[in-house]
């Protein structure tokens, strides 16, 4: 069985593999490893986002990690009553949604763009060090890194349902 380091090498996903060998304890679970990995800016494509970061803060920077199409994604408004709201434009698309929080967000971009190729998809990989830990993944790497006993998404379902469309 290949360790977690070979793994992600072989998904491009880890930066440095000495850094990488630093940070992780050999006795945690990998999942455990993989939100450390994160945490460390390890990851390509990995995000580490404070708890006190609100949905519209984290537009602009998770939808530039995500790349292609969404790079070019806007909020036009934002309503904080009763529910946080975003009016969103992306293309011709034009909608208002209400994000209580940034799980929400992830799911809607991820929604948004589950049919454009050149947007990386966002599985949110879980908590760690007060933060969420997200990690924005090519999709064709989607059904290799889904059979990885290391990488359990919070979001597992619904990265699968973008790789049963493929």
């Amino acid at each position: 069985m290949a360790s977690l380091l070979d793994s992600l090498e072989r998904s491009r996903l880890l930066k440095d593999r000495d850094a990488a060998r630093e940070v992780l304890n050999p006795a945690e679970p990998p999942h455990v490893s993989l939100l450390r990995l994160c945490d460390a800016g390890l990851l390509e494509g990995g995000l580490t986002v404070s708890f006190g970061v609100r949905p519209d803060e984290l537009v602009g920077p998770l939808t530039l990690a995500m790349g292609g199409a969404a790079r070019r994604f806007k909020v036009v408004d934002v309503r904080e009553r009763p529910v946080l709201e975003l009016h969103i434009l992306a293309g011709e698309t034009s909608e208002r949604w209400e994000v209580e929080d940034l799980a929400a967000l992830v799911h809607n971009l991820n929604d948004l763009y589950r049919e454009a190729p050149d947007v990386r998809a966002v599985a949110v990989l879980g908590e760690w060090n007060d933060a969420l830990q997200l990690l924005c993944v090519e999709k064709r790497a989607l059904p290799r890194l889904l059979r990885e006993r290391f990488f359990q998404p919070h979001n597992r379902d619904a990265l699968e349902r973008m790789t049963e469309k493929r």
